[in-house]
């Protein structure tokens, strides 16, 4: 048994509903089998089999909450992109912003005048005074390392079991059964990352102490809240505990808060009153275009122009030619002043209540040993009772097949939810009735798991 839920109805629901999808999609289908001609997997980027649908779903258009698929079906999307288009597909000033500005150039590699007012916009909402851009959350991560190793002259980073922070090699290190190991599934990488990345548990304050004792990590990467294992909360006092505890061993801080910009316009950490070294968000950033910022305080920026006087001449190995581009910076421009305010991020966290309180209904009124998460317009659903406190925890609950069987039923019913896990988003585009829509399809399929 599984949360009052059968191994047996599992896989029942799981196999009916994949065929299901099937039957229902036979242009989706003839899509992917031509594709798989000339892409690797069959898709432009082989993360996009990883919904573990039959084939690919491709999709003829996305605007605000709605997909429209080859096949003609229409899906109300609470997965947005995984955060992606967490203002929905295509908004009307993101679309605008493309039109007016993208006949004007796209990128020279000089900087637009839009780059002052989102230099003062950014440090309006996030607190922090320097920032640069990239093209993507993972990029922003690695800048943000080598700057960190490079004004501290350590080599060794300190991350949380299970954390996510893209695409970056140095993250892919884990600790389950207390022994840091290298991900086996980490492709082609050469180097032993346990020499340089230490681990420790989220929430585990004796580990982080004595990680950081002996002052040789340059700095801790951390997402406030764990959100790629389910999601994760700190627990009270512990983000607190660990900007004090970076600050007394010199260790900088940064904030990966790529998937926390769900909180509030100003993000989990200013909202909580944590003062990281530097922050990273990418992803909704730009509307859905590929940007992402990171941020430093005054005390590393100075830090840096420092090293950099002293530095020489060089490639630095840090930025890519169409970073900082001048579509970027409009796109960036739009979205801060657009939807990152506390008259456009209300009503989301209004509707997302709205959806955890019906969640947490449906798991009361079916007896299942399930609990419910949320953080701002973000919430979570996970199949086990008892919220976990830290990645491993998190990591030995998650129930691929059930998780699957959800995500089938719900997605042949016109609900899209994050693949990866059970995450679900609220955009301006969200009403009341498309909540109410993905309530009642869950309670269909809970109805059906528990009986």
């Amino acid at each position: 048994m599984r949360g009052q839920v059968s191994e047996k109805a599992i896989s029942s629901m799981l196999e009916r509903e994949k065929a299901l999808f099937s039957q229902r999609n036979p242009k989706s289908k003839a899509l992917s089998e031509k594709a798989s001609e000339h892409w690797l997997r069959g898709v432009p980027m082989h993360w996009m089999v990883d919904w573990d649908t039959p084939f690919p779903l491709f999709i003829n258009e996305a605007r605000g909450v709605t997909l429209t698929d080859a096949d003609g079906h229409s899906y109300t999307d609470f997965c947005l992109g995984d955060t992606g288009a967490m203002f929905g597909h295509s908004p009307d000033p993101v679309v605008e912003c493309l039109a007016r500005e993208g006949a004007r150039g796209l990128t020279t590699m000089m900087p637009s005048e839009d780059a002052v007012a989102v230099g003062e916009l950014l440090h309006d909402r996030f607190g922090l005074p320097f920032w640069q851009v990239t093209t993507s959350a993972s990029d922003a991560n690695r800048a943000v390392l080598r700057w960190c190793r490079a004004i501290t002259g350590r080599k060794k980073i300190l991350i949380f079991n299970h954390c996510y922070h893209g695409a970056v090699d140095d993250t892919f290190v884990g600790a389950d059964g207390g022994t840091v190991q290298q991900f086996h599934d980490l492709v082609g990488e050469p180097r032993d990352l346990t020499q340089f990345t230490k681990v420790v548990e989220f929430n585990d304050v004796a580990a982080l102490d004595a990680a950081l004792a002996d002052r040789n990590a340059a700095c801790v990467l951390a997402e406030p809240v764990m959100t790629n294992v389910g999601m994760v909360l700190p627990q009270p006092g512990f983000l607190e505990y660990l900007r004090e505890a970076t600050r007394k061993t010199g260790t900088l801080l940064i904030m990966d808060e790529t998937h926390t910009l769900s909180t509030g316009p100003s993000g989990y950490a200013r909202e909580h009153g944590i003062v990281p070294d530097a922050l990273v968000f990418g992803k909704p950033i730009a509307g859905g275009i590929p940007a992402a910022v990171y941020g430093f305080s005054a005390e590393v920026a100075g830090r840096i122009r420092d090293f950099l006087a002293g530095r020489g001449s060089g490639r630095s190995g840090i930025g890519t030619t169409l970073s900082g581009s001048r579509i970027q910076l409009a796109l960036i421009k739009t979205v801060l002043e657009d939807y990152f305010t506390k008259e456009a991020y209300a009503p989301l966290i209004e509707l997302a209540k709205r959806l955890e309180k019906g969640i947490a209904e449906r798991i009361i009124k079916h007896g299942v040993d399930w609990h419910v998460t949320r953080v701002g317009a973000r919430v979570e659903f996970m199949c086990v009772g008892k919220p976990p406190k830290n990645g491993f925890e998190a990591s030995q609950v998650i129930h691929r097949p059930i998780d699957g069987a959800v995500h089938h039923y719900l997605l042949n019913r016109g609900v899209v939810i994050t693949p990866f896990h059970n995450m679900m988003l609220i955009c301006p585009a969200t009403e009341a009735q498309h909540v109410d829509e993905l309530l009642h399809q869950l309670d269909r399929c809970l109805a059906e798991l528990a009986n």
